[in-house]
């Protein structure tokens, strides 16, 4: 299996297991981490995942060998049809439940789209972020194009996007590309941590502030204020307000403890 799936409580982490390509993806490894995170997101014991890739890389993106070598089969993944997987597996879809990118030595090409298509990005202090395609011609066909203006801001984007050179972790840190940085060998573990403390919040309150940020933020503002507010009453209908709100007078929670 080029991707496995490993499960502790209520944290579901898939891992991409190609060290003879760097974690490459190529058609059967995208059909896999599609599949992985279809099952997560109908697990209804699982509330939040980790992406990992391992032996020490994320991804190195879309196999290229595999392109050069059967174009035919690797071409089965580009499609117009919005409702189909991505190039790359799961890109295309949202999901109702956060997903964490553990990155640690090169998360570059494809790869980089995986791990912003995931909600948050913990990565070692050596990784390195990229568009390394760049150089062969490659598109970015991930959502690379939508999602990463949209994390860090048009002109860093364009910076990445255009030249496709390096960014190390504390630089990706610093634009706002990764959330967290620790130390090499800890970006699973760091990963599932928080990713444990995601399940222990009210979770129907949490996935929908979650949703009306992804479909609030191309609405214009008042449709976004709009769809905050019917998801807001859907939360406060399902009792998890009221249950918090009685945990807080009697003490817990206070002075910003979690």
């Amino acid at each position: 299996m080029q991707v496995e799936v490993e499960k502790s409580g209520k944290v579901y982490t898939v891992i991409i297991n190609r060290p003879e390509v760097k974690n490459a993806v190529d058609y059967e490894t995208s059909r896999q981490l599609a599949e992985a995170f279809r099952a997560f997101e109908a697990d209804d014991t699982a509330f939040a995942a980790v992406l990992w890739g391992a032996h020490g890389t994320f991804c190195a993106g879309a196999d290229l060998k595999a392109l050069a070598s059967d174009p035919m089969q690797e071409a089965l993944r580009l499609n117009e049809d919005m409702v189909k997987d991505g190039p790359l597996g799961p890109t295309r879809m949202l999901l109702s439940k956060p997903v964490i990118a553990a990155i640690s030595g090169y998360c570059v090409a494809g790869g980089l789209e995986l791990a912003i298509w995931c909600d948050l990005r913990v990565a070692e202090d050596d990784a390195v972020l990229g568009i390394f395609e760049r150089r062969f011609g490659v598109p970015l066909i991930d959502g690379g194009t939508q999602r990463l203006p949209r994390l860090i801001g048009m002109s860093r984007a364009l910076d990445m996007i255009l030249t496709g050179r390096p960014v190390g972790a504390r630089e990706a840190y610093e634009m706002g590309l990764v959330n967290r940085v620790v130390d090499k060998g800890k970006a699973r573990e760091a990963a599932e941590e928080l990713a444990d403390q995601l399940c222990e919040f009210p979770q129907t309150c949490m996935r929908n502030d979650r949703k009306a940020l992804y479909r609030g933020i191309g609405r214009p503002f008042d449709a976004g204020l709009e769809l905050e507010y019917r998801l807001g009453i859907e939360t406060l209908e399902s009792g998890e307000s009221v249950s918090g709100a009685g945990r807080f007078t009697q003490g817990e929670g206070k002075h910003g403890s979690f």
